[in-house]
C-alpha cells in the first residue's frame, strides 16, 4: 500500500477540498510564534500543578483514601512479584527432553512451583529454537564452503 492509499484511506478531516498528490494549501508553514493547543493546556496545568499537588496531600493527611492512595502511588514504587530460588535435581548439559522431564519431576515432587517450572520450561523451549539457529547457520556456511 503506498502512502497515497494510506492517505486516502484516512478518515476525512482538515480541508475537504485537499487530495493527496496536490500543492500544499500553506506551503510556508505553520506562522512563527503561534502556540500548539497542546502546549497552551500543558502550559496552564504546570502553573497550577503546585497547587493541585498541595490540595491532594492536603486531602490525604485529612483522610481523603483515594488522596492517601494517589500520593503513595506516586512516591513508592510498586512492587514486583519475585520468585523464590528452586533447586531441584537438574542436569544443563543433559539432552533437553531429559531437562524437561526433569523439571516436570521436580513439579510433580513437589519442589518445583507450576508456575516457576513452566518458564524454566519455556526457558529450555527457547534455547532449543536458538541452538536450531546456530546448527542452521552452521550447516549453511559449510554448504556455502563447498
Amino acid at each position: 500500500m503506498t502512502n497515497t492509499e494510506r492517505k486516502q484511506d484516512a478518515p476525512k478531516g482538515g480541508n475537504p477540498a485537499w487530495k493527496p498528490g496536490m500543492k500544499s494549501p500553506n506551503p510556508k508553514g505553520r506562522p512563527k510564534g503561534i502556540v500548539d493547543k497542546r502546549v497552551q493546556v500543558r502550559n496552564l496545568l504546570n502553573e497550577g500543578a503546585d497547587k493541585v499537588v498541595s490540595k491532594v496531600i492536603e486531602s490525604a493527611l485529612n483522610g481523603d483514601m483515594q488522596a492517601a492512595a494517589l500520593v503513595i502511588a506516586r512516591i513508592t514504587p510498586s512492587l514486583r512479584a519475585t520468585a523464590e530460588r528452586v533447586r531441584f535435581e537438574f542436569d544443563a548439559t543433559a539432552p533437553m527432553t531429559t531437562q524437561v522431564q526433569a523439571v516436570l519431576q521436580g513439579i510433580a515432587d513437589g519442589e518445583v512451583p507450576t508456575d516457576i517450572g513452566k518458564q524454566i520450561i519455556e526457558s529450555i523451549a527457547s534455547l532449543a529454537g536458538i541452538k536450531q539457529m546456530d546448527e542452521l547457520e552452521q550447516r549453511l556456511a559449510a554448504l556455502e564452503d563447498r
